[in-house]
């Protein structure tokens, strides 16, 4: 199955602090070994057997194109203010290509054969979210800083990877945008699941596969997690100590 990449590489509203400390016009733009960020995960996609052509999101598209390889693969589009606003757009219009690989700029780390482990498991399902378990990243980056979302069998952070079957994932990104604006987004959706879920997660009742399951019959979708192996894939920049981490381990100090 080939997918249509999705990289989005907007700005949120508001200043960012991130781009400002590495005097980057924004967050896509800024540099990581010594190359604007958003080129790296391009690469990897560019690099892919699962990913036919390759769709860059942002407010600035021009900006963002002058920095890309050329490549027939890509093309540059705008987006809209937020992602899920960006996403249903893409949901909506008739002639996009099925299904989506969505990824963003800051997946500094992402390789190409993760990339194929994570289309080849999520191909069949509505949904797929990538995540890297808490054990397996911290035994190789103990230093590391992420979210993790703790369920009964073991706690998880986001990979930034998410696999959209059809146009019928628009009900799930409704749903997401309710909680866009939220640092931790997913603690916000799992509340959307009502009380039951919510507290049988806090006190790691049920499984991340269990609860996605509950997503799944809630939105009339085929909903699952890929466990990926590869721990870069639980690292993206979003704080300046990310953004040493990442450069450390480019240059094999971490």
């Amino acid at each position: 199955m080939t997918y249509t990449a999705i990289v989005l590489a907007g700005s949120r509203p508001g200043r960012d602090a991130l781009a400002e400390q590495f005097e980057a016009e924004f967050k896509a733009l800024i540099p990581i070994a010594g190359e604007p960020m958003v080129r790296r995960p391009v690469a990897a996609l560019l690099a892919s057997e699962s990913v036919g052509k390759i769709i860059i999101l942002a407010q600035q598209p021009d900006r963002i194109a002058d920095v890309l390889p050329s490549d027939p693969r890509l093309s540059v589009q705008s987006s809209e203010g937020t992602i899920a606003t960006t996403m249903l757009n893409l949901c909506h219009d008739p002639a996009q290509q099925w299904p989506l690989l969505v990824t963003t700029a800051d997946q500094a780390l992402l390789e190409p054969a993760t990339v194929d482990a994570f289309c080849n498991r999520a191909s069949g399902s509505d949904l797929a979210v990538g995540v890297v378990e808490r054990v397996n990243l911290l035994r190789r980056f103990p230093q590391a800083k992420r979210t993790w979302l703790k369920f009964r069998g073991g706690a998880f952070t986001g990979a930034n990877l998410f696999s959209l079957g059809s146009p019928r994932v628009a009900s799930a990104i409704e749903l997401w945008s309710s909680a866009e604006n939220e640092r931790k987004k997913g603690w916000r959706v799992i509340a959307l699941l009502g009380p039951v879920v919510l507290v049988g997660t806090a006190l790691r009742l049920l499984s991340i596969d269990e609860v996605l399951a509950r997503l799944g019959q809630k939105l009339g979708l085929s909903v699952r997690a890929v466990r990926l192996s590869n721990p870069l894939a639980g690292v993206d920049v979003d704080k300046p100590e990310d953004h040493a981490l990442v450069e450390a381990i480019l240059a094999g100090r971490a």
